[in-house]
């Protein structure tokens, strides 16, 4: 895999979000121990909003 460009988001001590890209596309992957959830740019930004609207919910 040729990864084009890989960049840190934001961390914690236990959770790490990071982009990636690869051929042309964007990669959004968030690693929550031992899973890690991947998503392409359409499917980051609704989890983005889901997780804005849980947080606003709380």
């Amino acid at each position: 895999m040729n990864h084009d460009k890989d960049e840190t988001l934001a961390q914690t001590e236990n959770f790490m979000v990071w982009r990636s890209g690869e051929e042309g596309e964007t990669f959004y992957h968030v690693e929550l121990g031992g899973l890690t959830l991947h998503f392409l740019g359409d499917e980051w930004d609704e989890f983005v909003v889901l997780m804005k609207e849980a947080g606003a919910a709380r």
